[in-house]
């Protein structure tokens, strides 16, 4: 059974790939079950399996005589992770990440609101030690996005609602990018220590004002961050390799160096 879900899991990876790609663009038809068995290697069952789920998740539409076609990018469920994972894989495009940014502009001050009036211990402990891993790696090398990224969802899951920590799901692609970019700007992670700092500080007040001013002086500096890596169009970070990692600061005439990221891959 496990094999089967694993194969199943596989060709609706390679087809919401490539519907997301535009090699199946909107409006056209896929292929037939019999070019798609072929072409991938897997049985009937497994297609029409992996269709169903593209037709949940908004991708495609079926019908009698018409076959599957590709339904506009609008109808699909931005929501769902592995559509999300699917457009980071085969590569973000400027307006999917300006949509992302907007949206996490309007959501996670409001859930860091609520993670001031909510957290439990063990949320606290959880962005506590996430929080220690990002200074680690800026004083000592290692792999800041990570913590980053666990510093934030866990911002996400301390505000208790279910719906704000589903939509974060989503956001993890934008996190992900909008940290690489940080990461990869001099003294970047090391500048923005103190701006998490602040907004971790405000939650364990449970000062729930003092937290939304903070977490939105975060993200608007990590926007504009991002918008100016949009307008030199340079190539955006790919979330489908590792993280790079920070090197170590080294003392240089009395004061420790800037933290550099390594070249990506390198561990």
């Amino acid at each position: 059974m496990t094999v089967v879900r694993n194969v199943l899991g596989h060709t609706l990876d390679l087809l919401g790939e490539a519907i997301v790609s535009g090699r199946y663009p909107p409006g056209g038809a896929v292929p037939p079950e019999p070019m798609l068995c072929e072409e991938y290697g897997v049985s009937r069952t497994v297609v029409r399996e992996a269709v169903k789920s593209l037709v949940a998740k908004g991708l495609v539409s079926t019908g009698p005589k018409v076959g599957t076609r590709v339904l506009p990018s609008a109808n699909w469920n931005w929501f769902d992770p592995t559509v999300v994972a699917w457009q980071s894989k085969v590569g973000m495009t400027r307006e999917f990440l300006r949509d992302l940014q907007e949206l996490r502009r309007v959501l996670e001050p409001a859930a860091v609101k609520m993670a001031a009036e909510r957290a439990s211990a063990a949320d606290l402990a959880e962005i506590e030690d996430a929080f220690g891993g990002m200074k680690r790696a800026v004083e000592e090398g290692g792999d800041y996005v990570t913590h980053d990224l666990r510093f934030h969802l866990g911002l996400l899951r301390a505000g208790h609602n279910r719906m704000f920590e589903q939509m974060g799901k989503a956001l993890g692609a934008l996190l992900r990018v909008a940290v690489e970019i940080s990461t990869s700007k001099d003294n970047g992670p090391a500048s923005s220590l103190h701006l998490h700092r602040a907004v971790l500080d405000a939650i364990i007040a449970r000062d729930s004002q003092a937290a939304e001013r903070a977490s939105l002086a975060l993200i608007d500096g990590a926007r504009a961050d991002m918008d100016g890596v949009l307008a030199s169009r340079r190539k955006l970070p790919s979330v489908a390799v590792p993280p790079q990692r920070l090197q170590a600061a080294t003392p240089a005439r009395g004061r420790r160096a800037s933290p550099r990221p390594l070249a990506r891959g390198t561990r």
